[in-house]
C-alpha cells in the first residue's frame, strides 16, 4: 500500500482483504491509451453507426471514457457474462447473466472489454454475437494477458499487454472490490 501513498487512495478500503496494491498502469498512461484507441476506432467506424457492447461489469469505466472521445453516431449496449465467481481464477464455464437489449442483426459491433485473459469468455461472446447475425464483430480490449491464453483471440484494438498478475482498478475488480481505483494495479496478499 505504501506505493499508493499520495495517489488519493482510501487506505482503510485497501486493507479490506489484507491486500497490497501496486500501480502497474497509471491513470495518465490509461488516458493516453484510451485517446489512441478512440482515434483508431474513429478512423474505422466514423461512417458505420456501430453498436458498442460493453462487457459488464469490468469495462464500464473504460467504455465511458472511450465513448466521450468518439465523435460519430453510435449506440451502446451491455452484456454481462460470468466465468469467475468470487475467486481469482476463471471457472472456464461461461454463462450469459444479462443479455443485450438491442438487436444486432446486420449491425457493426465493437465489443469493449476490460481484459482478455484465458480467452474463454471473450471467445464465447464473439461467437455468440456472430451467431446473432452481426455484420461485423471486432474487439477492443484495454488490457491483454496473453501468457494465460487457452483459446486464440484476435484483439483489433488493444491498450496494454500486462504480465501474469491479478489486476484491479479502473473498473476491474476482485470480488467486487477495488473498481474505484483510478490506476490499474496488481494485487498481492499480505
Amino acid at each position: 500500500m505504501d506505493k499508493l501513498r499520495g495517489r488519493g487512495y482510501n487506505q482503510k478500503a485497501m486493507a479490506d482483504k489484507n491486500t497490497t496494491c501496486t500501480v502497474l498502469i497509471s491513470r495518465e498512461q490509461i488516458a493516453t491509451a484510451v485517446g489512441r484507441l478512440a482515434e483508431e476506432i474513429s478512423r474505422d467506424y466514423h461512417d458505420r453507426h456501430p453498436l458498442l457492447i460493453a462487457v459488464l461489469k469490468g469495462s464500464f469505466v473504460f467504455l465511458a471514457d472511450l465513448v466521450r472521445l468518439l465523435d460519430f453516431p453510435l449506440e451502446v449496449d451491455f452484456i454481462r457474462l460470468s466465468s469467475y465467481g468470487g475467486g481469482k481464477e476463471s471457472s472456464g464455464r461461461v454463462k450469459v447473466v444479462h443479455d443485450l437489449g438491442a438487436g444486432i442483426e446486420g449491425r457493426h459491433v465493437l465489443v469493449v472489454e476490460d481484459i482478455v485473459d484465458t480467452g474463454l469468455t471473450i471467445s464465447f461472446l464473439l461467437d455468440y454475437l456472430k451467431k446473432k447475425g452481426a455484420a461485423s464483430v471486432k474487439l477492443c480490449s484495454l488490457t491483454d494477458k496473453p501468457s494465460r491464453r487457452q483459446v486464440p483471440v484476435g484483439i483489433d484494438y488493444l491498450g496494454f499487454t500486462v504480465p501474469d498478475r491479478f489486476i484491479v482498478g479502473y473498473g476491474i475488480d476482485w470480488d467486487e472490490k477495488f473498481r474505484y481505483l483510478p490506476d490499474i494495479c496488481f494485487v498481492g496478499e499480505d
